[in-house]
């Protein structure tokens, strides 16, 4: 035995005491997470359907994680700006996003600047979701889905509906439609909803497609007729509008907005069981159910299997932005 030998194993030993302490140390931090406030990063200006359900999960899910839960509105190229951040962001648990179908699955389809996908993501739940609709305003003859139809397949070309710019969901949703009635129409990009309803209410514009919550003031008020609504059953918060689906041209619309809690790729176990733990917990407090039920969501009652959700979904959406050709930049 050389001389150095003793040494030798004293030095693996003292690595090895090393390694299994910063091991230790790095499950004893994640298991005392959190110890300072936790942002959530909007891929929108405030006021958006996605920060009102990101203000409404913040205060709930702070009290149980016992840090304050704060917005970070980032708005900009649909929600990309935002999403970027938090799929760079230290994979901490401090940093996370509430987060829709156009910056988590759309835009790394239709925009060539978007260099993240899904597998630079953590998902951690379902937050809520809620159906698109499809409306005339009150001075289009159109009151039904059959005659919505009716009138685009007598005149092929000749109508257009709105939406809230390339490659949103809404767009996504107007091709859907389009792909499955046969039909020929022209799409409008706005840039939001607010212009997309001046030219409806004011006849320059045939059909919108709209989130529900944000029809649901203007269907209200008479302003706006709901022709159908876009996901396979009735939404519930609207029984008397029937699903697009039910009529048999149209029987496989089935699309919707949903909402997602996200963290970056790579984020500690421990400290996405917390997460997971403390959101299961929020989605059955009641004053969350009735906050998101009141804006025309639907809150999950059962979490679905959250990667295989959302990656059946982008390939939903691959497939008509491949058959439209949709392309945004």
């Amino acid at each position: 035995m050389t001389p150095f030998a003793p040494s030798l194993r004293h030095r693996v030993a003292v690595l090895a005491a090393c390694a299994l302490g910063l091991s230790a140390s790095a499950f004893a931090q994640g298991t005392a997470w959190p110890q300072k406030p936790i942002t959530l990063v909007v891929g929108y200006p405030a006021g958006g359907s996605t920060d009102l359900v990101a203000r409404t999960l913040a205060q709930d899910l702070g009290a149980r994680l016992g840090q304050p839960v704060v917005i970070e509105n980032l708005g900009g190229a649909g929600g990309s700006i935002g999403a970027q951040k938090v799929a760079s962001a230290t994979p901490d648990g401090y940093t996370l996003l509430v987060g829709a179908n156009n910056e988590i699955a759309i835009n790394a389809l239709v925009r060539k600047s978007v260099k993240y996908s899904l597998k630079n993501f953590t998902p951690l739940g379902l937050l809520a979701s809620q159906p698109l609709v499809l409306t005339a305003s009150a001075g289009n003859p159109t009151r039904t889905t059959a005659d919505f139809l009716r009138a685009a397949k007598a005149n092929p070309g000749r109508y257009s509906y709105g939406s809230s710019g390339v490659g949103t969901s809404l767009h996504v949703a107007g091709e859907m439609i389009k792909q499955q009635g046969n039909l020929f129409m022209t799409h409008i990009p706005y840039r939001g909803t607010g212009p997309l309803t001046n030219d409806l209410i004011g006849g320059s514009l045939d059909y919108g497609v709209y989130v529900l919550s944000s029809a649901l003031p203007l269907m209200k008020s008479g302003k706006i007729v709901a022709l159908g609504t876009t996901e396979k059953k009735r939404s519930a918060v609207t029984p008397d509008v029937p699903a697009l689906a039910e009529t048999p041209a149209l029987k496989d619309v089935d699309i919707g907005v949903w909402f997602v809690l996200m963290g970056p790729a790579g984020l500690p176990e421990p400290i996405a069981t917390k997460l997971r733990t403390a959101l299961a917990e929020t989605l059955k407090a009641p004053d969350y159910r009735r906050s998101m039920e009141a804006s025309g969501s639907v809150v999950p009652v059962t979490q679905p299997d959250i990667g295989r959700f959302l990656v059946d979904e982008t390939e939903k959406y691959r497939r008509i932005v491949q058959f439209a050709k949709i392309q945004d930049e």
